[in-house]
């Protein structure tokens, strides 16, 4: 998985090398264990840049991105790897409010909140 994360920093953002926080180093060795190692991985970043600092703009060359902890999304096949201080967005519950919305061929809406 490091050798992933590596070649999305360098090949494809443009940054120099990569560093992992201390419970993302744990989280990789239990991923290999679990035999989740061999998973696609997505880069949770900030939309500002190719690094993981906004402040950085658009495309700069020669940082490292932080990889604080990682995500496995197992149900559908990936790890998120979260870098920096990137916020992602809440999952959807069990049952989601979607379901209990309809319109009927009148054009009457129901099951909004």
């Amino acid at each position: 998985m490091e050798t992933k994360i590596e070649a999305i920093v360098t090949k494809t953002y443009g940054g120099a090398k990569v560093s992992y926080s201390a419970k993302a180093k744990r989280q990789l060795k239990t991923f290999a264990k679990q035999g989740w190692d061999h998973l696609p991985v997505c880069m949770a970043k900030t939309q500002y840049s190719l690094s993981d600092n906004p402040k950085l703009l658009g495309a700069p060359t020669g940082f490292t991105i932080n990889v604080r902890e990682f995500v496995p999304k197992l149900g559908a096949g990936f790890i998120v790897a979260l870098t920096g201080n990137v916020l992602t967005m809440p999952g959807l519950p069990k049952h989601p409010a979607a379901l209990d919305m309809d319109i009927t061929d009148d054009g009457k809406i129901s099951g909004l909140f």
